[in-house]
């Protein structure tokens, strides 16, 4: 998936932020979700794709959290430069590892998908693209289910094959989505050691439009040779995983 800002080099202004400035951040942030949550009072329907009765104790305890896997259907995404593969399968298979995650650290986690599937019905309401009932639908999922963060999951390309790295985007305005984004990306950083680090950047994206926490983590880029590799493997998939929830625990750890 492209990214629709432009590709930036990270500086030590942007990695070094106080703590005093980020539970400013983040107060604001938490702030806005709790008014968001308070001014629904229907009950959600049934989460078919939650995490289970079962779920352990954890810093992330009584938090629900949206996993988006990007695409899906008859949404391919971006197509991998060498294999072919394409991206809505490697965004399901780190989202389905990023939820065993967070349910590890106490999240009830639910998911827009759990298949190569879209979102979209038919007869599709007049005036309404398919991409856009597709990306109303995940809205929908995450307003009636209350939750807490949305994390939606992706791979970039670019047509410069030099491009690596992971990088996280937050909608502008958002307190809560830029710190949220800025803790999954140094979590990214620290873990996966990438040749070229990124710094959190916002966006504009539809699934960011909700006033809690929402992030669009680009796991890495498909179209650079030596990352397609890595982003193929279980393994790495599982890496990226760990460091985005990592980034979650760190981010509810500041507003503690």
């Amino acid at each position: 998936m492209k990214s629709s800002k432009p590709i930036v080099p990270r500086t030590i202004a942007e990695r070094c932020v106080t703590l005093a400035a980020a539970l400013i951040v983040l107060f604001g942030g938490l702030a806005a979700a709790a008014a968001w949550r308070a001014a629904r009072d229907a009950p959600p329907p049934p989460a078919s794709t939650a995490a289970g009765e079962d779920a352990p104790t954890g810093p992330l305890s009584g938090l629900t959290i949206l996993i988006d896997p990007g695409h899906g259907g008859y949404d391919g995404g971006a197509r991998a430069r060498d294999s072919g593969v394409l991206e809505k399968q490697l965004n399901l298979a780190v989202s389905l590892q990023l939820e065993q995650a967070l349910v590890s650290q106490g999240a009830e986690v639910i998911l827009t998908r759990r298949e190569d599937v879209d979102l979209t019905s038919t007869p599709r309401p007049s005036g309404l693209t398919k991409k856009r009932q597709d990306m109303q639908a995940r809205i929908d999922l995450a307003t009636a289910n209350q939750v807490d963060m949305v994390i939606s999951v992706h791979m970039n390309e670019y047509r410069s094959r030099s491009e690596s790295g992971p990088q996280v985007f937050y909608r502008e305005g958002s307190d809560g989505g830029r710190l949220l984004a800025g803790c999954i990306q140094e979590a990214l950083i620290t873990a996966l050691q990438p040749a070229r680090e990124r710094a959190a950047l916002p966006g504009d994206y539809f699934i960011l439009q909700l006033d809690v926490p929402s992030v669009l983590v680009e796991c890495g880029f498909i179209s650079n040779a030596a990352e397609e590799k890595l982003l193929l493997t279980e393994d790495y998939q599982a890496r990226v995983a760990d460091a985005i929830a990592e980034g979650v625990v760190e981010f509810v750890r500041l507003g503690q």
